[in-house]
C-alpha cells in the first residue's frame, strides 16, 4: 500500500520537477513527439506519443508509454485514417476469475528506439500468462510487424485465446469499413486465408476508398493450428463474431488459440499494411491516388508478406515460437527448422521476467464505501457506524489499489496530502456537535478547478506544479459545508475533448469496461465516483463534459441554467459557455451538493444571471409525485444514433415506461429549432484565458498565447504557426454573447410551449462506447441545446443496454427550471432504479495489519 506522501510529492518537489521539465524542453527540438509522459501520480519520463513517417507521406502514431500513456502498443491513428486504434491484443483464459480477463491489454512500457521499433520493456502478466510486444514499422513499404509473445509462468498447462485487432472505421458517412478482398478471392475471412483487406467505399462496392485501405496478415493459409475465429474486437471477440455490417463491423479481431505447457513461450505474428485515401490528397498539392490503386497496392504487399514473411531481426527461438505459421516452411538467414524440436518448448529469453501484475491490495478501513451515497455516508457517521477517517482511508486505499499503475483507471491526478488530517478534524468537529451538511464527505475536484492546497494543472504540463492562492468559489463553499477535498480528478487536457479524457498525467479508462473510453472531458471525475474513489466529484461542461462521462458511468449530474453555479476559479475552454457542476451517485446527493455550493458569487460577472432564481433548499423539490401530470416531449430524431446502432436507443425507449408509471405522459414532438444566427464575435478561448490570467496574477503566464500555443501541451492540442484568432473580446462582445444565449433560451422556451411539454427528453450515449486506444468519435451522440443556450438539463442513469453498458437520460427544461427537473429525475429514479455498480473494482479485503493506519 501507499501512503499519501508517496502518492503526492512534496510541493517543493513538484516545483523542482516543473523547472526540470522546462529546462529539458528548452534544450530539446520538438518534432512529432511533444510532451513528456507523466504517469498518473508519477514523474515525467519521455517526450510525447511517438510517430513514424513512412515513405508515402503517411504517419503511424503509436500508443506507446509516452504521453498520454495509453501503452497498448497499438496504432492510435494514421494520417490516412486507415487505422483508428488498431493492433491491440486481448487474451482470454477460460478458468480466469479476474475482472480484467479479456480486456484490451496495456502497461507494456512500450518504448521507441527513435527509428522504427517499439518494444515492451516489461511483460504484462494476467493469471500467470506473461505478454510481451514488439512492433517494427517498415517505412518504405508502409507496414508494421506485430510480434506478440505469450509465456506460461504457471505450473499447469494453459489454453489461451489471443485476439489481435481494433478499429478501422466508424459507421458515419464514408467512414464505414468493408472487406475489400481476402487471399482466397472473396469477401469472407476463413482459416484458408493468409490475409484480409478493408477499405471505406464512397459510393458502393469497389468504389474509391474514402480513408486509406489496410490489410492484416493472418498466418500460413490453411494452417491447422492457425486462425481459430474472426471476432468482434470492440465487444468480447472470443464470444461474438465479426458482423458483416454496422458499426461493430469496423472492429475485426483475429483469434488464435495457444496451448502452452508450463514455462513455454508461443508467439503470434501479424503484418498490418496501409495505403492512402483514394478520394483526397494526403498533402496540399499532392496527386489524389486513382480509384482502386491503393487497394490493389495494399493487397499486393499483404500477399507478398504472406508468401515470404519479413522475419529480419527475429532469433531462431522466436521464429520457432510462432503459433500461426507453419514454421518448417519458413526461411530466414541462420534459421534451421530442425532446431525447433528443442527451442519450441522453452521460454524465450527474458520472457516473463519483471512482469507487471495486478497488485494484491487490502484496506485498513473496516468501513466499505463501495456504492455508498452521500446520504448513506452521512447517516452512518451520524449513527456511529463510520467515521470520516474510516471513510477517507477506504477511498485512499481504493485509489491505491485500482487507480494507479499500468492496469489502473487513471482517474485521479493528485491526492491531498492533508486528506487524513481533514478527516480527523471532521471527526473532532462532529463529536463537538458540528452539524454542517457535508461534514466529513470526501469529494474530488476536476483538475481544472482551483484548489489552494494542491496543484491545478488543467491536465497539462503547461501548469505542472502550479498551486493557486485561493480556492475556486464552489470549492470554498464545499469546505465551508464541511467537505473533505480529497484530491484532483483527471480530465482531457484543458477540457479539450468530449470523447476521451487524455492528459499529461495519463488517459482515463472506463469504470465498467477498462478497455473503453471514459468519455471526456470530465472522465476522471465520473470514473472516480463510479469506482467509489470518492463520494462525489466536481466536473465542468462546455459541450458534453458532464452528461457524457456521467451517462457512461451510471451517474447523476446537472448542467444548470447559465449562472446557477459559479465557474469562478476555473480554467477556460470557452468563455461564458463553460459550466462547473457536480457528478454524483443519486439525485438526492446532487441536491445536497447544490445546497452547499450553488450560491451567488458577487465576484463572478456571469453569476448575476441566476440571482434570485436559486432555491433555498433543493431537496424540497425531490418528491415521488414530481412527474405526475407532466408531459415529457421526445424530439423525433433525438434517439437516432448517428452510428446506426439501436441497442442503446432501444434500451432507453424501454425506460420511457417509468415516466408513465410515475404519472407522466411521454409523446413525440418536433425537433428543437436551430440556434439563431450569432450576434457576437471574438475568440472565446483567448478571452477566457485573458480573464483567467487577470484573476490569477501569481500564474506563470501573462499572455493567453503563452498557454494556447505552449509546446508543453499535448501534441494534438497544440497550435503551431502564426496566431490567426481575433484576440480578446470587448465588453460589448461579451454582452452580445450573453444576449444571444438569452435569446436562444427564449426561443427554446417558446418551442416547448408550442409543443405543450413540461420537459424534453434526450439520451446521453446513443451507442456502445469505443475503445480507449482509438481516435475520432468514441460514441454516437446527439447534443441537446443546454450547453449552446444555457438552459438546464439534469442527467441521470437508466440501467444498461443489452451489452450491459450503462445508459442514461437527460431532461431539458426552460431557464431556471433546474429544481423542477431535479424533482422529475428523482421521481424517475424511484421507479427505474437505473443506477448500476461496476464490477471491475470490487470491495477490498480488510486487513488490520495493513500499512495504512487510521491514526496517521
Amino acid at each position: 500500500m501507499i501512503e499519501e506522501d508517496d502518492i503526492l510529492p512534496k510541493r517543493e518537489t513538484i516545483k523542482n520537477r516543473h523547472r526540470w521539465l522546462r529546462r529539458t524542453l528548452a534544450s530539446t527540438v520538438v518534432t512529432t513527439s511533444a510532451v513528456a509522459l507523466v504517469a498518473v501520480l508519477g514523474v515525467p519520463s519521455a517526450l510525447a506519443y511517438n510517430s513514424v513517417q513512412v515513405t508515402s507521406g503517411d504517419s503511424w502514431n503509436v500508443n506507446d508509454a509516452a504521453t498520454p500513456g495509453i501503452d497498448t502498443g497499438s496504432i492510435k491513428s494514421t494520417t490516412s485514417n486507415a487505422l483508428m486504434g488498431y493492433g491491440g491484443i486481448r487474451i482470454n483464459l477460460a478458468k480466469s476469475k479476474s475482472p480484467l480477463n479479456g480486456i484490451l491489454l496495456r502497461g507494456f512500457g512500450t518504448t521507441f528506439d527513435g527509428r522504427n521499433t517499439f518494444t515492451s520493456d516489461r511483460p504484462v502478466k494476467l493469471d500467470g500468462i506473461a505478454v510481451q510486444r514488439e512492433l517494427v514499422i517498415n517505412a518504405g513499404k508502409s507496414y508494421g510487424r506485430f510480434f506478440d509473445t505469450f509465456t506460461n509462468t504457471t505450473r499447469q498447462r494453459q489454453s489461451v485465446d489471443v485476439a489481435f485487432g481494433g478499429q478501422l472505421g466508424y459507421n458515419t458517412g464514408s467512414n464505414q469499413s468493408a472487406i475489400a478482398a481476402t487471399s482466397t478471392g472473396d469477401q469472407k475471412i476463413s482459416p484458408a486465408d493468409g490475409w484480409a483487406e478493408w477499405y471505406t467505399p464512397t459510393t458502393g462496392p469497389a468504389s474509391a476508398s474514402f480513408n486509406g485501405p489496410s490489410a492484416t496478415t493472418i498466418g500460413t493459409p490453411g494452417y491447422a493450428k492457425g486462425l481459430n475465429r474472426v471476432g468482434n474486437f470492440l465487444r468480447s471477440p472470443f464470444r461474438n463474431p465479426l458482423p458483416a455490417t454496422g458499426d461493430e463491423a469496423n472492429h475485426p479481431a483475429f483469434v488464435n488459440r495457444l496451448e502452452l505447457a508450463p514455462g513455454q513461450s508461443l508467439s503470434v505474428l501479424h503484418f498490418v499494411v496501409t495505403g492512402l485515401s483514394e478520394t483526397r490528397a494526403l498533402n496540399s498539392g499532392a496527386a489524389i491516388p486513382a480509384a482502386g490503386s491503393q487497394v490493389t497496392a495494399v493487397a499486393a504487399t499483404a500477399s507478398g508478406l504472406t508468401r515470404s514473411p519479413d522475419l529480419a531481426g527475429l532469433s531462431p527461438a522466436e521464429i520457432c515460437s510462432l503459433a500461426n505459421y507453419d514454421v518448417p516452411a519458413l526461411t530466414a538467414p541462420g534459421f534451421k527448422a530442425s532446431e525447433c524440436r528443442i527451442l519450441r518448448n522453452k521460454p524465450l529469453k527474458g520472457a516473463g521476467q519483471g512482469a507487471v501484475t495486478l497488485p494484491a491490495v487490502t484496506t485498513s478501513s473496516r468501513y466499505d464505501v463501495v456504492g455508498k451515497t452521500i446520504t448513506q455516508l452521512l447517516a452512518d457517521m451520524k449513527a456511529g457506524r463510520a467515521t470520516a477517517r474510516e471513510i477517507t482511508r477506504a477511498y485512499l486505499d481504493r485509489i491505491a489499489a485500482y487507480d494507479q499503475g499500468p492496469f489502473g483507471l487513471h482517474s485521479v491526478i493528485t491526492v491531498a496530502s492533508s486528506a487524513m488530517d481533514q478527516a480527523k478534524a471532521a471527526d473532532i468537529a462532529r463529536a463537538r456537535g458540528d452539524k454542517r451538511p457535508l461534514l466529513g464527505i470526501p469529494i474530488l475536484v476536476k483538475d481544472i478547478i482551483d484548489t489552494k492546497d494542491m496543484p491545478t494543472t488543467g491536465g497539462s504540463l503547461v501548469f505542472d506544479g502550479y498551486v493557486p492562492t485561493e480556492d475556486a468559489w464552489q470549492v470554498a463553499k464545499l469546505r465551508e459545508a464541511g467537505a473533505i477535498i480529497l484530491g484532483k480528478a483527471n480530465l482531457s487536457e484543458f477540457a479539450n475533448s468530449g470523447y476521451y479524457s487524455e492528459s499529461a498525467y495519463g488517459q482515463v479508462w472506463n469504470a465498467f469496461d477498462p478497455s473503453r473510453s471514459s468519455i471526456g472531458s470530465s472522465g476522471g471525475s465520473a470514473v472516480a465516483v463510479a469506482s467509489s474513489f470518492a463520494a462525489a466529484a466536481m466536473g465542468t461542461q462546455t459541450g458534453d463534459s458532464l452528461w457524457g462521462p456521467s451517462g457512461a458511468a451510471s451517474l447523476v449530474s446537472l448542467r444548470g441554467t447559465d449562472g446557477m453555479e459559479s465557474s469562478h476559479g476555473t480554467m477556460p475552454l470557452t468563455v461564458v459557455q463553460d459550466y462547473v457542476g457536480f457528478i454524483s451517485r443519486s439525485v438526492q446527493d446532487e441536491a445536497l451538493l447544490l445546497n452547499a455550493a450553488a450560491r451567488g458569487n458577487p465576484n463572478d460577472p456571469l453569476d448575476d444571471v441566476a440571482d434570485g432564481h436559486r432555491p433555498a433548499n433543493w431537496t424540497t423539490y425531490l418528491k415521488a409525485d414530481a412527474l405526475k401530470g407532466k408531459v415529457i416531449g421526445v424530439p423525433e430524431s433525438a434517439f437516432n444514433d448517428p452510428f446506426g446502432t439501436t441497442e442503446t436507443s432501444d434500451a432507453l425507449r424501454a425506460e420511457f415506461a417509468h415516466f408513465r408509471q410515475a404519472g407522466a405522459t411521454v409523446r413525440t414532438i418536433s425537433n428543437a429549432p436551430p440556434a439563431p444566427p450569432r450576434t457576437y464575435t471574438g475568440d472565446t478561448n483567448y478571452e477566457g484565458w485573458r480573464q483567467w490570467i487577470a484573476d490569477h496574477p501569481d500564474s506563470p503566464y501573462s499572455d493567453p498565447l503563452q498557454i494556447m500555443r505552449s509546446p508543453l501541451r499535448l501534441p494534438y492540442n497544440r497550435s503551431t504557426g502564426p496566431y490567426t484568432g481575433s484576440g480578446p473580446m470587448s465588453a460589448q462582445d461579451i454582452a452580445n454573447m450573453q444576449a444571444w444565449r438569452a435569446g436562444y433560451r427564449q426561443s427554446l422556451e417558446n418551442w416547448m410551449d408550442q409543443q405543450g411539454v413540461d420537459a424534453v427528453l434526450y439520451p446521453t450515449e446513443l451507442s456502445d462506447i469505443h475503445l480507449n486506444d482509438s481516435t475520432g468519435n468514441s460514441f454516437g451522440r446527439l447534443d441537446p441545446q443546454s450547453s449552446a443556450s444555457g438552459v438546464p438539463t439534469v442527467i441521470f442513469p437508466a440501467g444498461v443496454n443489452e451489452h450491459d453498458q450503462p445508459v442514461g437520460l437527460q431532461l431539458q427544461g426552460k431557464a431556471f427550471q433546474d429544481p423542477q427537473l431535479m424533482g422529475m429525475a428523482y421521481a424517475f429514479e424511484l421507479f427505474a432504479r437505473g443506477h448500476v455498480q461496476p464490477t471491475v473494482t470490487p470491495p477490498l479485503k480488510y486487513d488490520p495489519r495493513s500499512r495504512h493506519e487510521l491514526n496517521k
